[in-house]
């Protein structure tokens, strides 16, 4: 039995944390870390036990402070101290037990039980990398299934999408005297639609009937509102009711089955025949037209007329021109000018564009427009733009 400072330091931990029933790993580290500072000290620390509430609290009084970067490297930390006073807190979970009394054999014991704790320790964490290694497997997996899904899924939806699309959005209808183009484009690209719709087709006197719809709000209630106002045209149209008063008759209609929608509304009557062109605006930003000499114009009523659902509904007056051979007629919703959110910058910037534009392809200018015109967009909206140009 070794009589040293330090070796009966080691004894009186070791007793005391056997009485208090202190799990041997747990001592052993202690043991250690007392050691280490205990070597270093230029006198022999004081040591202090007590015992109770389930725990061992030890106390240890040096001489010089011990520096932080020195207490993190012991391999038992001191719950508290300030640096010269240092304690630990052990829990009990044993009975008392017994230890060596010979200093060397005691040590041994101690570091036979570190190595045994550290090769658990060590083999804990391979097998806890195994189980996260089969764990990402098992994810990374899950999350190809869930793409496939999601890409199955995205596929179906496009063809939904097409679908509605198909039945929202009516082909041109063929007349031999015009070209027809539309684009289309919502305000949300995860939606197939929004508050703007168009309906054309060919009256049963061979005059083509456009209707352009712009319902206030956005998603599916004002797709459903701007559904509602092209029916009703359509119906009062092909019922024979004239172009300048099915405005007025299509929101006293709807007053009682929508009485909350609010839609402007733009109708133009073409005759293949003589190129006649006729439009009543209730409440709708202003078509253009560009000649085929390149002049351009905005076509606005000598009397503005309001949109379903606005008080007094109905057209103002009616515009009224004839379209010569070549002559490019630009409807358009107010999504194509407000993206900069200045509605006569848009106008003006749409009537420079439409120039430029006006020689190429029809089915070309509406996208192209659409394109030059949301070169900057500061508010997203639902665009529609319609060219008809008159043939040869």
């Amino acid at each position: 039995m070794t009589h040293s400072p330090i070796a009966r330091l080691r004894h009186r931990l070791r007793e005391a944390c056997a009485a208090a029933g202190v799990a041997a790993d747990d001592r052993a580290k202690l043991v250690l870390a007392v050691t280490l500072l205990a070597e270093h000290a230029g006198r022999p620390p004081e040591l202090s036990t007590h015992s109770g509430d389930g725990r061992l609290a030890v106390t240890l009084r040096l001489a010089e402070p011990v520096g932080q970067d020195d207490r993190n490297a012991l391999p038992l930390l001191p719950d508290a101290g300030d640096g010269a006073i240092l304690t630990w807190y052990l829990p009990a979970v044993h009975d008392a037990a017994t230890v060596p009394a010979d200093d060397e054999l005691a040590t041994r014991e101690e570091m036979l039980t570190l190595i045994a704790r550290a090769d658990a320790v060590t083999q804990e964490l391979r097998e806890l990398k195994h189980e996260l290694a089969e764990t990402n497997s098992g994810v990374l997996a899950m999350y190809v299934e869930l793409e496939e899904r999601d890409e199955r899924l995205r596929q179906a939806h496009a063809v939904i999408f097409r679908e509605l699309e198909d039945a929202l959005r009516p082909p041109p209808p063929h007349v031999d005297a015009f070209e027809l183009a539309v684009h289309y484009a919502p305000s949300d690209p995860d939606s197939p639609t929004g508050g703007d719709l168009y309906d054309w087709f060919v009256l049963p006197d061979g005059k083509v009937h456009i209707t352009l719809v712009d319902a206030v709000g956005h998603g599916v209630t004002s797709t459903r509102h701007a559904l509602t106002v092209t029916h009703a045209i359509r119906t009062l149209a092909l019922e024979g009711h004239p172009l300048h008063d099915l405005i007025a008759r299509a929101a006293r209609t709807l007053a009682t089955i929508e009485p909350d929608l609010m839609a402007t509304v733009l109708l133009v009557r073409l005759d293949p025949t003589t190129g006649d062109l006729t439009i009543a605006n209730g409440s709708h930003p202003r078509p253009v037209l560009v000649t085929a000499a390149g002049g351009t114009e905005l076509l606005v009523p000598s009397r503005v007329g309001r949109g379903v659902g606005f008080p007094d509904p109905g057209t103002g007056s009616l515009v009224d021109r004839t379209l010569a051979a070549g002559d490019l007629l630009l409807l358009y919703t107010d999504g194509l000018t407000e993206s900069r959110k200045n509605h006569q910058e848009g106008e003006a910037r749409l009537l420079a564009a439409a120039h430029r534009h006006a020689a190429g392809p029809t089915a070309a200018i509406p996208g192209a427009l659409a394109a030059e015109m949301h070169d900057i967009v500061l508010h997203a909206d639902d665009t529609v733009v319609i060219a008809i140009k008159r043939g040869p």
